[in-house]
């Protein structure tokens, strides 16, 4: 049997959808065809039931979307009914007094209340004008009134919220699949709400025809009763008028229920909770109101003119539940309390249980001084800024930082901190809660009043200063940051000194998933099992590890697929194959370092240089080094900053051009001694970009 049968197709064998085709097409056939009263009643009393059923199921729902099914459901429920509608309304005309239909007989009794002759007739007129003035004024109107502005509201909101998705996705909070299924939520809301808006026309067209048909058949069936039965006009009105009251009540009923569930189901947004959840919730919250009620339910029962045991019997009740509800209320408060006293507990103790001996550590944290902690309590600044970072990581680098943990240790000073990766220190800090980081990339400060300090990210001798002294510093164009600025700026630059840590073969599968939903043919060339020079993924890891280290961002992962696909019959190392993905990253590479007006200024080296560099490279296991005598290696760094310390003056960044043949040899030497310098070969420099020569690094 198909999965797709569902339970229907289970019950009674076959398909779900064949039965539900059969049954609409059922419906139409009931407009033409006379039914049986014995059918009649069956299906009447399926049609109550139906709409019990939608009701019922309209208020367990958590979420309106999880009943997406239902505008179609009004519009079957609907045409059922005028389907059953038109059969009864045949049956009556053709049978007259005759006519045995149980249902429709035992509802107008039942509405009439015993009451005979005209007084029967004008209860029941009464009643049934009363439903229909209630469905047709109040609920059918205020659901319909509830649905546009729904769909108005949901379509307007739809894309700030799939904003908000990509947002959390970029920060790491969500998974790829997380927020797949998010904005597919978003979309099925804004459809419902869009089909709801039409739908509960159905239900006010159904009212106004119900209105219709129910005059037609006290008018017709008077005619019919008089002139082809041969009745008396008193006879042929209460036959008809009985059988049109039962009838009318009778079809009125479910399209009540119906609507009712119709404006439950747009009203109520979406929660974790049910509606009578939601309701507890809200009603039987605070056991106060229930007290102010009795005691204004005794204060009445006191006057003479009001049922005083009726009063005294309420206020009693509700005194309880009030008594009731405060005392489970404390209870739930002191679980509360204790709840996050054993969480506090097991925060600063750790957890009293087993500790896996195979536990990782934290990918990321940092922990802080008590003097901090304000930073990442409620209303603190650093959890906000840290989330921004990893924001600015993913469309910087295109990678995902995972979320950072901070704690609080008290065997650090007050106000330091230490930045980890893997429990692996990797930076520390000390800040001055209260004050203000003051500092200078060209020379010290001294104009200024301060206590003197390092400022922890890039070294530079800096100032403590005061908020009364922070204008004046910034008049004079020192750059000037708080306590969270500091810190997250600290944990940025390490962030990105460590990118290529953050990426293991975990997070390539999961890179690789997602570009194969969008381009299969590329991810099978790389990795197709039929493939004889497919990659792994421990090469694809290396590959990218090797751009990350040197700040080149992987966010445009197909081109680095496509640029593996075309060297992958080589076989060539991960160094080699780094070198290539960089070149065909030449756009990225040259506009990530050039500045407004495309120009990218770089220092060269002389060709004496770029022979004795590439006749002593060494190609080793894990690639090229550098095999320059001592002599010649130090004249090569001396010669290398005398450069940069001409051009430091001009605010030009160290950058070398070199032949792809020495690049990265001379990367893995320089960056030991200088790791923030930046070497770009021939084939990285794009065609828009104007590459401009501001130093030479000679030989001579």
């Amino acid at each position: 049997m198909s999965k797709k049968s569902g339970f229907v197709g289970a019950l009674l064998g076959g398909s779900t959808e064949l039965y539900i085709a059969i049954a609409v097409v059922l419906m139409v056939f009931m407009l033409i065809f006379p039914l049986p009263t014995m059918v009649l009643d069956f299906l009447m009393v399926c049609n109550i039931v139906l709409s019990l059923i939608i009701l019922l199921s309209v208020l367990y729902l958590k979420r309106p979307i999880d009943f997406g099914t239902f505008p179609t459901m009004l519009l079957i429920s609907t045409v059922f009914s005028f389907a059953l509608n038109v059969s009864s309304t045949r049956s009556i005309l053709t049978l007259g007094p005759d006519f045995d239909g149980q249902m429709i007989r035992a509802f107008s009794s039942f509405v009439v209340g015993g009451a005979e002759g005209t007084t029967g007739l004008v209860v029941g007129f009464v009643i049934f004008i009363i439903l229909i003035a209630i469905q047709a004024m109040v609920v059918t109107k205020g659901a319909t009134r509830a649905a546009e502005v729904a769909a108005r509201f949901s379509l307007d909101a739809m894309n700030f919220k799939m904003l908000s998705v990509d947002s959390l996705l970029n920060s790491g909070s969500i998974t790829e699949e997380d927020a797949r299924r998010r904005k597919e939520d978003i979309q099925l809301e804004s459809n419902f709400y869009g089909n709801m808006d039409g739908a509960n026309k159905f239900i006010s067209g159904g009212v106004k025809v119900g209105i219709l048909i129910t005059v037609v058949n006290l008018v017709a069936g008077i005619i019919v009763g008089m002139i082809f039965r041969g009745e008396s006009f008193t006879e042929a009105l209460e036959t008809y008028c009985r059988l049109t009251i039962g009838d009318g009540l009778l079809a009125q009923i479910p399209s009540l229920l119906i609507s009712v569930a119709s404006g439950i189901i747009i009203t109520k947004g979406s929660s974790e909770f049910s509606f009578g959840q939601e309701l507890e919730r809200d009603l039987l919250n605070d056991g106060k109101v229930y007290y102010s009620i009795a005691g204004i339910l005794l204060l009445l029962s006191l006057i003479p003119a009001f049922p005083q045991f009726i009063l005294l019997l309420m206020s009693i009740l509700l005194g309880f539940l009030g008594y009731y509800l405060s005392k489970n209320k404390t209870r739930k408060e002191i679980a509360k309390k204790e709840k996050e006293a054993e969480k506090t507990a097991k925060a600063k103790n750790g957890s009293p249980g087993k500790i896996s001996a195979v536990s990782p550590p934290d990918i990321i944290s940092m922990e802080i001084g008590y003097a901090l902690v304000p930073l990442v309590e409620k209303g603190g600044e650093l959890l906000e800024r840290i989330t921004m970072i990893r924001n600015e990581v993913a469309l910087d680098l295109g990678l995902t930082i995972p979320p950072v943990r901070i704690m609080d240790n008290v065997t650090i000073e007050p106000g330091g901190y230490r930045i980890k990766i893997r429990g692996i220190e990797v930076g520390r800090g000390e800040v001055r809660m209260g004050s203000y980081l003051c500092f200078n990339y060209q020379k010290e400060i001294d104009d200024i009043e301060g206590e003197k300090t390092i400022e922890p990210t890039f070294n530079l001798p800096a100032l403590w200063i005061s908020e009364e002294n922070r204008e004046k510093a910034e008049r004079k164009g020192y750059i000037v940051t708080d306590v969270p600025s500091v810190m997250t700026t600290h944990m940025l630059e390490i962030i990105r000194r460590h990118a290529a840590e953050f990426i293991g073969r975990q997070e390539v599968q999961a890179m690789i998933d997602v570009v194969k939903k969008d381009y299969p043919a590329v991810v099978e060339e790389v990795m197709g099992a039929s493939n004889p020079n497919r990659y792994d993924l421990g090469r694809i890891q290396k590959v990218l590890q090797g751009l990350l280290r040197e700040n080149v961002s992987i966010r445009n992962f197909v081109v680095i697929l496509e640029t593996l696909a075309d060297y992958a019959p080589l076989r060539a190392e991960p160094y080699y194959l780094v070198e290539k993905v960089r070149a065909a990253l030449a756009d990225q590479i040259s506009f990530q370092y050039a500045d407004e007006e495309k120009n990218l200024n770089v220092v060269t080296l002389s060709p004496a240089w770029e022979q004795k560099i590439e006749a002593a490279t060494v190609v080793g296991a894990s690639g090229p080094v550098l095999g320059l005598e001592p002599d010649m290696s130090q004249k090569f760094i001396t010669d290398v900053n005398n450069v940069f310390s001409k051009i430091k003056d001009f605010g030009y960044m160290p950058i070398i051009l070199t032949s792809e043949a020495v690049r990265l040899v001379v990367r893995n030497f320089l960056k030991k001694i200088n790791p923030g310098i930046i070497v770009l070969g021939v084939p990285e420099i794009s065609s828009e970009v104007n590459c401009r020569q501001v130093g030479v690094v000679d030989f001579e």
